[in-house]
Order: C-alpha cells, then structure tokens, then sequence
C-alpha cells in the first residue's frame, strides 16, 4: 500500500483512498466488572507502544440502542486501533490471542480495511471535545456477498463525497466507512454478525438517522438523486443488525486527520 493520502485543500479534509487504506484491528468486548474500562482506557492512550505502523487508537463506551434488529446481548466496548499497512503479528498476539483479563471479555476481533473515498476526517481533526452534544453513532452493517463490490462503489461514488459536505459544514464529525476483511476471533455464543462498520459523530439529541443530512447533500452532488433513491438499492443488499450511540473513552486518533496534511 502507498503512503501517501488525497488531501482536499479547498474543503480542509483528508480523505483515505485505494492505495492507502489504513488497515484497523477491532474488538468487540464486553466489560466485567469496575475494573476493567480503566485498563482499556490505558490501553488506548499508550498506543505507541505498538510502533511506528500503528497512527492511533480509540474506545467508545455503549450508551443506547438507536436501532436494533438482532436478540444478542449489546455489549460495552468497541475498540479501534489504526495501522499503516499491515497489523503487526505481536499486536494481535497481545490484543487477540494471548489469554485477556478475566473482566474483559473478548466478543470478536477483526480486521477491517477503510472503504475508499468513504473515511473522511477533518485535518485538525480534535476528537469529541468541546462537543459534549455529539455522541458516536456505531452501524454495524452486513451486506450480502455478492453484493460487496456494487456495495463500494455505492460508498465510493455517492455516500463518501456526500459525507465531506456534511464533515466540513460541522454536521458530524467524521465519517469512517470500514470493511472487514478478516474475523480473527468470534465468541461462539455471539448469534449476530456484520461486514461493514460506519462510525461518526453526531448530535445526539433527536437523532433520527442520517436521512435529511445525506438527502441535501446527495441533492448537492446529484440532483435527479438524493437520499431515497441511494439508500433504495442499499436496501436490497445490506441489512443492518445493530445501530448504537455510544460516549467516547479514548480518543487517541487525532494523527488520522493530519495525514497528508503536510
């Protein structure tokens, strides 16, 4: 993969395309007991103990269901740590295989590769603070296999560019599509399953979904489109088992929005 990142200059965001895909290592974990966010918290902020390749790391704490269409328990944590490249074998030994503390409990673990045109981020990217209204929206999405390609150039050619209008005009804070690319661990007893994860930060005070943010933007882009007739074909392929808000712990990612930024 190469090293370098679009930039925008004229909206003053920086956008992750094909060849640069970041690579990320996601943990599904359900906390056990008082003890265990603080060690995830400590965790996440010394991040550069996994070396160079590694560009950041964020925890996000469950709050709400925003939608749900799945039995299995919701469970507290998602942890997001950012890679150049490849994550290394001894980051995933310690975060995956090696035996967790006992009150912390490890769901799942996946790889999951930037969807291109579709991980926007301001440059100065600052994370959460100062916006105590924004909590993280969470979409865990599973699109049918055979649909994955047409899924990306969906993401590519309309919701991608219509997220950087709504990134720069301060609606949400970030808009970070990623896909699975590997399961690397998955509890047995975990009946619920996705290959997509969207993440952004949204004003969560009467969030009704992304529907009349994305319909005007859309508009913007492509006026014969717009929001319904988008979202339309994503219904026939993708379904979404779980959508959550939830309150950021950790938010060690600020290095995203600066590269390529120089």
């Amino acid at each position: 993969m190469g090293e370098s990142t679009r930039t925008f200059d004229k909206l003053h965001l920086t956008q992750i395309e094909p060849d640069d895909r970041l690579v990320v290592l996601a943990r599904t974990i359900q906390s056990r007991g008082q003890g265990s966010e603080p060690a995830l918290k400590d965790g996440a902020v010394n991040w550069v103990r996994y070396g160079e390749t590694c560009v950041g790391q964020a925890l996000y704490r469950h709050r709400s269901v925003f939608q749900n269409a799945s039995e299995a328990p919701v469970w507290s944590h998602l942890e997001l740590s950012y890679f150049h490249d490849m994550v290394p074998a001894d980051v995933i030994h310690d975060l995956v295989v090696k035996q967790q503390p006992v009150e912390t409990h490890l769901l799942r673990a996946e790889i999951l590769l930037t969807t291109p045109s579709s991980f926007v981020m301001p440059r100065d990217w600052q994370g959460s603070a100062g916006r105590p209204e924004w909590q993280v929206s969470l979409e865990y999405i599973d699109v049918q296999q055979a649909y994955l390609s047409d899924y990306r150039d969906i993401m590519r050619k309309y919701l991608g560019p219509a997220a950087a209008r709504l990134v720069q005009a301060g609606n949400i804070g970030t808009f970070r599509t990623m896909e699975t690319a590997a399961v690397l661990y998955r509890d047995p007893a975990l009946n619920i399953d996705w290959n997509q994860i969207h993440l952004s930060e949204v004003d969560a005070g009467g969030f009704k979904g992304f529907g009349q943010k994305f319909d005007a933007a859309l508009r913007e882009i492509f006026p014969d489109g717009g929001f319904v007739g988008v979202f339309a074909g994503l219904d026939r392929i993708r379904t979404i088992p779980r959508w959550t808000l939830n309150d950021p712990v950790v938010e060690a990612d600020t290095a995203l929005g600066q590269l390529g930024s120089a």
